[in-house]
């Protein structure tokens, strides 16, 4: 094993480094404790710590307060901890060398915040949905890593109406989900790609029933096993394609930590109001991620109405449609609402089972175009960034939104003619999208995946589309996009 010392093979040339003796620091100050060695060391975090409050000009209180709740119990802990956190502040006020940075306060809305992860805000979007839908939410999963949290997340809220349920594999998972979307429940069911794959024929059966049914995938790099900690957007084409037959569903996919919470909600209610399954499309360094989230007003969330048919209508038919081509969502054991459905192709308006060569076409027309339908009802596509016309628009989705966010902010400052678009509706894309692109020169798609985004848009639109790809595992450094941005402007790259 080669042992690699950063302080001596110059990987920190470009850095000012200092070293300070933490260890002989920690010892010193504990000399007259009972503790012993082991626990003594154990109190070093707390040194770095007290260090880090004085470099950024912060009050170490908050800290001694928690260690006084945490160790109320252990007196000798409890001091020690505290000694070597002031330790830690005073030695950087003591020093001369090492410079202190002041960190502003972000400006944020004014509200009650909390620090909240992918998974957790997707969990209580769930709940959320379930609420503003009046609907039992019932949640079938298998664990997989990064998706494991939102099941553990759920299981605690029992007390909303959630029924969570551990299935034996991921097609177990999706099929009890699909029946609780039968029965009139708000169906969820997730995984990450690997277990997806498995979940793809009940995908499909959904689509051909057409009922409500969320399924979330909290992406990581692949293929097969491929790299479960790692992180990727390498499953928009399973996603959009990854099913046999012509069996079109919605994608949405969020943009930060506390996106989640609000687009597994728009993923619900876009299931539930248009009788369709919708894909979330997280990944593992959104779930993992975390960040302040600004606590929404529940009154300020909109109502999910389901498109439940009354009982007792006469000469029900359960695939008659509103003017979206929407279908009734009947509950089964309503007396006056007996009716067939299956995997078999169904004949139009009756449900009947039907091999009719017109007819199966009609209904794959129809549920395609069902699904293209949404695009009417998606919010306006704006430019989040820079002008709406120019030289070069970055257009991403998912969790590459931070670094572009930055980068394309570094460039507007230095007057280059950069904008930035985020996409969260991924099929259908929203209606106002062509235009947008055609009032810029370049379209540069940054994406963690070989350039799956970029084949959609090649196909649906004109544009002169470059791709920026990164297949590491690792999401994007700010400094990457930003360098092939210039190169861009430079004409270093040839688009």
């Amino acid at each position: 094993k080669i042992e690699i010392n950063p302080l001596e093979d110059n990987t920190l040339e470009h850095y000012k480094s200092y070293k300070i003796p933490v260890g002989k620091l920690v010892k010193e100050a504990l000399k007259e404790t009972t503790l012993t060695t082991k626990a003594i060391d154990k109190t070093k975090n707390m040194f770095f710590l007290g260090f880090i409050y004085w470099m950024y000009h912060r009050s170490i209180e908050n800290s001694i307060l928690a260690i006084e709740q945490k160790f109320k119990h252990d007196e000798t802990v409890k001091t020690a901890n505290i000694s070597i956190l002031k330790a830690g502040y005073f030695y950087g006020e003591t020093t001369e060398v090492i410079l202190q940075t002041d960190v502003y306060k972000a400006v944020m809305p004014k509200g009650t915040y909390r620090n909240i992860s992918g998974n957790k805000a997707t969990s209580l979007g769930l709940v959320t949905a379930s609420e503003k839908s009046n609907l039992k939410l019932f949640y079938g999963s298998y664990p997989i890593t990064p998706a494991s949290d939102i099941l553990h997340e759920l299981s605690k809220l029992k007390n909303f109406n959630v029924l969570t349920f551990q299935a034996e594999d991921e097609i177990a998972a999706i099929s009890a989900a699909l029946g609780a979307s039968y029965g009139g429940a708000l169906g969820v069911t997730a995984s990450s790609g690997p277990g997806i794959a498995l979940k793809m024929e009940a995908i499909g059966l959904a689509v051909m029933f057409e009922i409500p049914l969320v399924i979330i995938n909290v992406q990581r790099g692949g293929p097969s096993t491929g790299l479960p900690t790692k992180t990727e957007q390498a499953d928009l084409l399973q996603a959009m394609n990854g099913r046999n037959g012509e069996a079109p569903l919605i994608i949405v996919a969020p943009s930060s930590p506390t996106d989640c919470f609000d687009m597994v909600f728009e993923a619900c209610k876009l299931s539930i109001e248009n009788m369709t399954p919708v894909m979330f499309l997280s990944d593992g360094f959104i779930a993992n991620g975390s960040e302040p989230w600004l606590i929404p007003n529940l009154a300020e969330i909109p109502i999910i109405y389901p498109n439940f048919v009354t009982a007792n209508q006469e000469n029900f038919q359960p695939y008659n449609r509103d003017k979206n081509l929407v279908r009734n969502w009947a509950i089964p054991g309503t007396k006056g609402l007996e009716h067939r459905i299956g995997g078999i192709e169904k004949e139009d308006i009756t449900g009947n089972i039907s091999y009719e060569p017109e007819n199966h076409q009609k209904m794959v027309k129809i549920r395609a175009q069902k699904v293209s339908n949404i695009q009417y009802k998606l919010p306006e596509l704006k430019i989040e960034q820079g002008k709406n016309n120019g030289s070069i628009l970055v257009l991403g989705w998912g969790s590459t939104y931070g670094s572009i966010k930055t980068a394309v902010r570094n460039l507007i400052v230095q007057n280059c003619s950069v904008s930035q678009l985020h996409l969260k509706y991924l099929n259908p894309f929203q209606k106002e999208l062509q235009n947008i692109i055609n009032q810029f020169d370049i379209i540069l798609v940054p994406e963690l995946n070989d350039g799956q985004l970029i084949q959609l848009l090649r196909n649906q639109y004109n544009g002169n589309f470059v791709a920026l790809n990164k297949i590491k595992g690792m999401p994007f450094e700010i400094e990457e996009i930003e360098q092939f941005l210039l190169k861009i402007l430079k004409k270093e790259v040839v688009s």
